[in-house]
């Protein structure tokens, strides 16, 4: 990754960028969607509407640059998300919250201030206000997503991935003993658990050529021995996935987005397990000749300066999953299918801080609150992540019971 300075104007134009990812999920929801909490361990809709625009001011102007609030109640009221425990629902009601004009005007005067204001911050404090917009980005995708789909209406550009239901080529890949690089590098930008950059050791292992698919675990489930994913509905004697904007019946070859105790459980059935992080790196950037990429299909997001569908299903190129092998110009030097997109992958390597790990000084829990050992690091990325979080050195994380991500897994003997 370049370590070379971004220009005030390139920082200003992602952020015009990013701010349009986020103003175009909210354009989806109906009138009565915004006060509706989807998902009951987060926060409603609403909240995401002032938060981003809140979590801007409090880092760049207030804390960074010292300017005075106008709205010290929204700052406090926006300013931070929620992650309980599976079951443990906030108790507010939508009574509590703001009007969506107030929470718009609070929103227009704080983007007028940033314009003005965003080239005197730190080059990282931009980074980081872009990156968190373009997670929640994803974040807000999910929620969304939960909602009945008469409270939010699909794009006019949205087309629905086509699936093929043919048998699958695949099999198990055997990846030679070596090292893998986990982290970033000194220098470059990334949030604080990417840091410090080192190499591990990795004996030999075999891992999944692709996902495991949705008709993989139809057996699990048929069997009696898995609940069916959250993703998945029963229509009579059907199974249908519950897709963005409507259900379709279940894609067999697409990835199934389960939780990690449901990925568990079914790798004890098949006799293996969950990759550990450092096993995802080694499948996904090394090579047979000890060399190491940044993508797994090479040196570049295809040879374009923008990432290239072919390569994987990332940064918004559809709302849903494609099939597991959709993306064969996306394979690693060692053959394995999409480690980049189509789902984040659960690993069984439990988050927690690399050696030299720093929080950051004004952001201090955005890491260190989830080293707890009830957060799972997940590796690779979604349809719905942006473009610049395929950085090899980007961890996720979730709670192993959290039903709602776009998590996928694969499995390896050892």
């Amino acid at each position: 990754m370049s370590t070379t300075p971004a220009p005030p104007r390139v920082l200003c134009q992602r952020m015009e960028s990013a701010r349009a990812r986020t103003d175009e999920l909210f354009a989806l929801l109906s009138p009565q969607a915004v006060y509706s909490r989807p998902v009951p361990e987060r926060h409603r809709l609403i909240f995401y509407l002032g938060h981003l625009e809140a979590f801007d001011w409090n880092l760049i102007c207030r804390k960074s640059l010292g300017i005075p609030s106008f709205h010290p109640q929204f700052d406090k009221l926006f300013e931070f998300g929620i992650d309980p425990p599976v079951g443990q629902a906030a108790q507010d009601q939508p009574a509590d919250w703001p009007s969506v004009e107030e929470v718009a005007a609070y929103n227009q005067r704080v983007r007028c201030i940033i314009d003005d204001s965003l080239g005197q911050a730190p080059e990282q404090i931009a980074h980081v206000a872009i990156e968190h917009r373009l997670m929640h980005a994803e974040t807000f995708a999910y929620l969304i997503h939960n909602l009945a789909y008469n409270q939010k209406s699909a794009p006019t550009s949205h087309a629905a991935p086509a699936h093929r239901n043919h048998p699958l080529a695949g099999g198990m890949i055997e990846i030679p003993a070596g090292y893998a690089t986990l982290g970033q590098e000194a220098g470059a930008f990334g949030w604080d658990n990417e840091f410090d950059e080192h190499r591990v050791h990795v004996p030999a292992f075999a891992v999944d050529k692709h996902k495991v698919t949705n008709g993989k675990y139809l057996k699990f489930v048929e069997a009696g021995l898995g609940q069916a994913p959250h993703f998945w509905t029963r229509r009579g004697s059907e199974w249908l996935y519950r897709g963005m904007f409507s259900e379709i019946p279940l894609p067999l070859n697409a990835p199934v987005y389960v939780t990690h105790r449901q990925a568990t459980a079914y790798a004890r059935w098949r006799g293996k397990e969950l990759l550990t992080e450092a096993q995802f790196h080694r499948a996904a950037y090394e090579t047979s000749a000890q060399e190491e990429h940044p993508y797994p299909w090479g040196n570049n997001l295809g040879g374009a300066s923008v990432p290239d569908a072919a390569h994987g299903n990332f940064d918004f190129h559809h709302w849903d999953p494609v099939d597991v092998d959709a993306t064969p110009a996306g394979d690693s030097a060692f053959g394995v299918s999409q480690l980049l997109g189509n789902g984040w992958e659960w690993t069984r390597t439990l988050f927690g801080p690399f050696q030299g790990f720093e929080p950051f000084p004004f952001y201090p829990g955005y890491s260190q609150n989830f080293f707890d050992e009830e957060h799972y690091v997940m590796k690779g990325a979604s349809p719905r992540t942006a473009a610049c979080f395929l950085r090899r050195s980007f961890r996720n994380w979730f709670r192993p019971d959290y039903p709602h991500v776009y998590a996928s897994f694969r499995l390896t003997d050892n």
